[in-house]
């Protein structure tokens, strides 16, 4: 029934009766369909129910400014509906939204945080890659190579180096070799992953944004890495909001695409998901209350990446010496100390702060910056610097704009300086440009493909100024026919225009055909190609190449092969006359856990697989096999995400049917290129089927109980026809059987010497054994 429209309709108390106070009801509340949990005094008084102020609030009623322990008709709570239930003593509150104060529902994912490691095992790993090329006019050999030592307490060491050999004339004696050895980086780093920190000791680069210029130093970087946490999204996720009068379901819809669905209890909610876009898009909200009833909203969002979510930051700190000749000297490094810093900070969901300082004794350099965004309609970003060295000094402005949907993109920057702006990077390089300019636009429509045209502006000081203009277009017909074109007109000097069309079509089994024209500069070149790749989980792969550039024939062909112990590839090319053969070769070696291991060259995380010496174990890695065991029952893997679940697996339908598997599947979070050790345990065991007969030669009564009398003491059903399995043998065994009904009896075996399978032992006499 209803209260609330008149309360009089609504329940027919005992209205004369009623004593002048009313009667007092205890009542369990149900508010818009969702129970309270609260058993709440009511008052009966005149066919009207009565609650105190301070009840209502309790239950989420907006009743400012209202005594507490006023008594209020419920019939005087505009668009109130009541139904009170005398028989299970429950009242029915369905109240419209303005009435209530409800806390907002938040509905977004579980804040992700740092993954518990998995240890890491100390280790040697040696990345190489060699090439070597002859010719008539010379012969070349050149090694990189990668040395990384870990597990050794925190952090990670690593070396880079090169060597290079040449000889000209075609190597002979009379010319000779001559080489040289350049070291790269080395470099000591560590990360903590709870507060998303890195710290690095030795060569590295220093932090920028996009309108400053980093330098390499050898000294000490610092900050903030959040690729520590992979599964923490660090940029602003656009938030819907809507109201339920009911408990009902939401579900969220991204250009058609469903990105979400939950339950929300009455009242406002706010959605926050990540739409899986960049740029604008439309989000519809479909809600279904408990009655089944559907509605929709339709809601304008923009997504971007250039943004912080509000209250991340990203800094960095450098401090150290700049490296001069890198590539060509091993140990090159300014006398003068210089430092530099940045940071990121998202002040709103719509707006992040941007800073940067960097100085030595000669320059002075820093900025503020900002990126914005205007709803639906993009990001603009803004910075201004101000720079000085030895008695110069100027300034520097940027302004940006960046708006993209599914289909359309704009984006326009420039950046210019005024006087003698300077920096780090330019005393120890080139001056910043004096001017920088890039615009950009694009359509893609499904009849007419990709279009898109663009415009660069680059002055330096004292240089000249150059300016492009281009216009490029793609289409795809088809899963295999691809076709593309561009053409770039410079603005300045010659005004050269230079024009290129290419086709690419795929033929059966991975092999594609390619073809391409390019004019520039006067010149005209053709080319023709058809390749194969090597697959990426391994195999042969070859290259085919005929070419004319300007009258200058040229041709080229080589065959590559990808295998679990490295990568190599051989070929022979020709251009301008001279002739030349060439190859090369990488993979790594590892030596980790006591043993060695040689595979691909390893750039990021890796595991050591073990089986407990079984050999031949298939080991899956996310559900696909990647390898097996070898004779000591290891396998390495060399493609595992650093800071991230990885499941590795094997199927114990792949392995003998005598050994006993513990865990089947595993999760491995490593480290950033590090080392872990992942082991399955997989035990042998004596196990076989026994056939047990009584006296009279009948097989033993079903579910008797067979236990080992002697040994691990481990207990078995008895089947049907007298069989039972059991998995904890000894090369001589002594069963003791109880049959349902109490009586006990004994038997006595040897397991067989020689066997892979699970044998049947039997028909064995279970043998009463009587008091002496």
């Amino acid at each position: 029934m209803l209260l609330g429209e008149p309360c009089a309709q609504a329940q027919p108390l005992a209205v004369a009766t009623e004593p002048a106070a009313g009667t007092e009801l205890y009542l369990e509340v149900v508010l818009n369909q969702t129970p309270s949990g609260k058993l709440l005094p009511f008052v009966s008084r005149g066919g009207a129910l009565y609650a105190r102020v301070a009840d209502l609030r309790q239950l989420g009623f907006a009743l400012a400014g209202q005594p507490g322990e006023q008594m209020l008709a419920l019939a005087e709570l505009p668009g109130l509906k009541v139904r009170f239930d005398s028989r299970l003593q429950r009242i029915d509150l369905d109240a419209p939204l303005a009435l209530l104060s409800l806390a907002t529902t938040r509905l977004e994912s579980a804040r992700a945080t740092a993954l518990p490691l998995s240890p890491t095992a100390s280790g040697l790993l040696f990345n190489y890659d060699l090439y070597a090329a002859h010719g008539r006019d010379g012969s070349q050999l050149s090694a990189a190579q990668e040395t990384r030592l870990f597990g050794l307490g925190t952090g990670v060491v690593s070396n880079t180096m090169i060597t290079r050999l040449l000889s000209t004339g075609g190597g002979t004696s009379n010319d000779g070799w001559r080489g040289e050895s350049v070291r790269l980086d080395t470099s000591w780093q560590a990360s903590w992953p709870e507060s998303m920190l890195t710290l690095k000791v030795g060569d590295s680069v220093t932090g920028s944004l996009g309108w400053t210029r980093s330098v390499r130093l050898g000294g000490v970087r610092v900050g903030s890495d959040f690729g520590l946490q992979p599964y923490r999204t660090i940029t602003p996720q656009p938030a819907f909001f809507g109201e339920v009068t009911v408990p009902s379901t939401v579900e969220l819809y991204v250009n058609g695409l469903k990105q979400y669905s939950g339950q929300v209890p009455t009242g406002p909610f706010q959605l926050r998901s990540n739409p899986g876009i960049s740029g604008a898009g439309n989000a519809q909200i479909v809600i279904t209350d408990a009655f089944g009833r559907s509605s929709m909203m339709t809601l304008p969002f923009y997504n971007t990446q250039q943004l912080l979510s509000a209250g991340l930051t990203d800094w960095s700190a450098s401090m150290g010496a700049v490296r001069l000749q890198y590539g060509q000297r091993s140990f090159s490094y300014d006398g003068t100390p210089v430092v530099s810093a940045s940071l990121r900070r998202g002040i709103s969901d719509r707006f992040t702060l941007e800073a940067h300082a960097e100085g030595s004794t000669e320059v002075r350099n820093g900025g503020l910056g900002g990126l914005w965004l205007l709803g639906t309609a993009g990001v603009i970003s803004a910075a201004a610097a101000y720079g000085a060295a030895r008695g110069e000094h100027g300034s520097q402005w940027a302004l940006g704009y960046r708006w993209n949907r599914a289909n359309l993109f704009l984006d326009l920057n420039t950046q210019r300086t005024r006087g003698e702006y300077r920096d780090i990077a330019s005393t120890y390089g080139q001056n910043p440009a004096r001017v920088s300019d890039r615009a950009s636009a694009g359509v893609n429509i499904p009849w007419m493909g990709s279009l898109g045209v663009s415009y660069v502006r680059l002055a330096y000081p004292r240089g000249d100024d150059a300016r492009y203009a281009g216009l490029s277009w793609s289409r795809q017909f088809g899963n295999r026919l691809l076709l593309n074109a561009s053409l770039n007109r410079s603005l300045t000097g010659r005004k050269d225009l230079g024009l290129f069309f290419g086709l690419s079509y795929g033929l059966e089994a991975r092999v594609t055909a390619s073809t391409s024209v390019q004019r520039d500069q006067g010149r005209t070149s053709v080319g023709v190609d058809i390749s194969s790749p090597v697959p990426s989980d391994g195999g042969w792969g070859w290259r085919a190449q005929l070419r004319d550039d300007g009258g200058d024939r040229g041709a080229q062909a080589e065959a590559g092969w990808l295998g679990r112990y490295g990568r190599a590839n051989v070929g022979i090319a020709s251009s301008s006359g001279n002739t030349y053969g060439y190859g090369n070769a990488s993979g790594s070696l590892v030596l980790m856990n006591g043993n060695m291991f040689t595979a691909r060259d390893v750039n990021g995380a890796f595991a050591v697989v073990s089986t407990d010496g079984v050999a031949g174990v298939p080991v899956k890695l996310e559900n696909r096999v990647v390898g097996t065991t070898d004779d000591r029952g290891m396998l390495l893997l060399t493609r595992l995400n650093a800071w991230q679940r990885n499941k590795l697996s094997i199927d114990p339908m792949d392995l003998p049917a005598n050994v006993r598997v513990g865990q089947v599947d595993q999760n491995a979070t490593p480290s950033d290129r590090v080392g872990t050790v992942v082991r399955f345990a997989i035990s042998p065991v004596r196990a076989a089927v026994i056939v047990l007969h009584d006296a009279s030669g009948q097989p033993l009564a079903l579910a008797s109980r067979a236990q080992d009398a002697e040994g691990s003491g481990a207990e078995a059903i008895v089947g049907y026809d007298g069989e039972v399995y059991l998995d904890t043998l000894q090369m001589h065994n002594h069963l003791r059987v109880q049959s349902p009904e109490g009586r006990a009896c004994h038997v006595r075996f040897d397991y067989p010497a020689a066997t892979d399978s699970v044998p049947r032992i039997g028909p064995l006499t279970c043998t009463v054994q009587t008091a002496p």
